[in-house]
């Protein structure tokens, strides 16, 4: 599955025109915290925030996101689009909530790769924090 795969069923905007959509959708990352992110968002996961700042593109590159999805309904200024767009990052936007979006996003993975939920951290250890 592809960042294109999700535009429509996710309900998204495309705020970059010209950025390829054909990143290959390896899961997804829900975070509002940028240290979070870089430390635990995979190469290939869709990256869902409410952030619209400038930061979102650095953390996006360096964590090799498929593409970042902003929730709420907020949209970023015009220089975050031209530098994701500079950048190559798809940045796509939703009137829906992260709850809905990550929700939508899970079923969709599920349904494209079969061993999706097998493959699926189940997050850090009491012994691990």
């Amino acid at each position: 599955m592809n960042v294109s795969d999700i535009v429509g069923p996710l309900e998204l905007k495309v705020m970059c025109p010209g950025v390829q959509l054909d990143a290959e959708v390896k899961g997804g990352y829900c975070s509002d915290l940028l240290s979070d992110v870089m430390a635990n968002a995979e190469e290939g996961d869709v990256w869902i925030t409410l952030h619209t700042h400038l930061n979102i593109v650095a953390v996006g590159m360096l964590s090799k996101v498929a593409a970042i999805v902003i929730t709420g309904g907020r949209i970023p200024e015009q220089n975050v689009i031209d530098r994701a767009a500079q950048e190559g990052l798809p940045i796509l936007c939703t009137h829906l909530s992260t709850f809905e979006i990550a929700g939508r996003l899970y079923q969709m993975l599920k349904q494209a790769l079969p061993d999706y939920e097998e493959d699926v951290p189940s997050g850090p250890t009491k012994s691990q924090g």
